[in-house]
């Protein structure tokens, strides 16, 4: 689950990180109450979770009295269709230097992976791109507590020795936090020190319990529905729902729908031994995303029984068409019950696959 920044900021402040005084404001008129403490000049950031907020006019500067101006013309704004429901405004530093850094799990060595670059800001990424030797970067063991000596000078280069406490306390963030992202960017340098002048910090959904984080913002309502009933499942942006039990199957019903040039809807794995309930639900929740045309049941019954899956199809009694592919345990009575009410069975998933494929079309 993805932070907003003040949140993110909050945890770095209480791992030692120097962040700007700020204030988080829900209306325009609470901005003056807190000028004084900010001082004339500020910045106002639009506390949404989009990337880009910057460029897409998120961030604003302010000089006194125009401040509460400004913050009304942000509450007013959408940035990239989201709208501005929490506002926080920040002193505005006087950067002499903007360097980049950020950590994030290495997939190939499983292990923390630190990334610092010399310059900054909105232009990271393609400045990434343009010349990969613009950014650094060591691998740290996960059973260390701060990161090496010999690594932090390898990490720095030239930048300034005063850094690195930043860094080591953002990795000690990043790992008792349980997080798979933990960013500053920009981390700069003023005549006062090193502030954190934007924070980003994404927990992994799987330990959110245990950061005391009772619900995931980050999920739709259609995934909050999944997640209540135990489904595996990912929202994607085709028009061929997918349903199948076991991620190897369903994954491979995606492939099959991709290698004939269609779009699958979603991933959902509704797991071994779903009966005719849990059926009914995962079909209603495919159904229920838009754009779906028709929906792919993909199952092989070993302790799922067919009948039960034939019994949920029938029960969920949903708008698009639903083409079934199941064989194994009582796949017979299954097959009667799906024919009786109308419904397709066929006899492999490359057949069912290509039938949906018409339908969609």
């Amino acid at each position: 689950m993805k932070l907003l920044e003040y949140e993110a900021k909050q945890i770095f402040s209480k791992y030692g990180i120097p962040v700007p005084k700020g204030a988080l404001i829900r209306a325009p008129e609470e901005v003056a109450a807190h000028l004084p403490e900010l001082g004339g000049a500020v910045v106002l950031k639009a506390q949404v979770d989009v990337g880009g907020r910057g460029k897409a006019g998120g961030v604003l500067f302010a000089e006194g009295a125009t401040a509460v101006v400004t913050a009304r013309d942000l509450f007013a704004r959408e940035i990239k269709g989201v709208p501005v429901r929490e506002i926080l405004v920040e002193e505005r530093l006087a950067i002499e230097h903007e360097y980049y850094v950020s950590i994030a799990i290495d997939r190939s060595s499983r292990q923390p992976v630190v990334l610092f670059a010399d310059a900054g800001g909105v232009e990271i990424e393609n400045a990434a791109q343009a010349d990969e030797s613009a950014v650094r970067r060591v691998v740290v063991s996960p059973l260390l507590r701060e990161i090496p000596p010999f690594l932090m000078r390898e990490l720095l280069g030239g930048a300034p020795k005063e850094l690195a406490p930043v860094i080591n306390s953002l990795y000690r963030a990043f790992q008792q936090k349980d997080a798979m992202l933990a960013e500053i960017n920009p981390l700069v340098t003023t005549p006062r020190g090193v502030y954190a002048a934007d924070a980003k910090l994404i927990i992994d959904d799987n330990a959110l319990a245990r950061q005391g984080i009772a619900v995931n913002r980050d999920l739709s309502e259609r995934e909050r529905e999944a997640e209540k009933h135990g489904f595996s499942y990912v929202e994607l942006d085709g028009t061929i729902g997918v349903i199948g039990n076991g991620a190897g199957l369903t994954m491979s019903t995606l492939d099959l729908i991709e290698y004939y040039r269609g779009r699958a809807a979603n991933f959902l794995d509704v797991g071994g031994g779903a009966d005719q309930e849990r059926v009914m639900h995962a079909v209603r929740l495919v159904a229920s995303m838009p754009g779906v045309a028709v929906i792919v049941v993909n199952l092989l019954g070993g302790i799922t029984r067919c009948d039960e899956v034939a019994k949920g199809i029938i029960a969920a009694d949903v708008l698009p068409t639903v083409i079934v592919r199941m064989a194994g345990t009582n796949e017979e009575e299954g097959r009667r019950l799906l024919a009786e009410n109308g419904y397709r069975m066929l006899e492999s998933m490359d057949a069912a696959v290509r039938a949906a494929m018409g339908v969609a079309s």
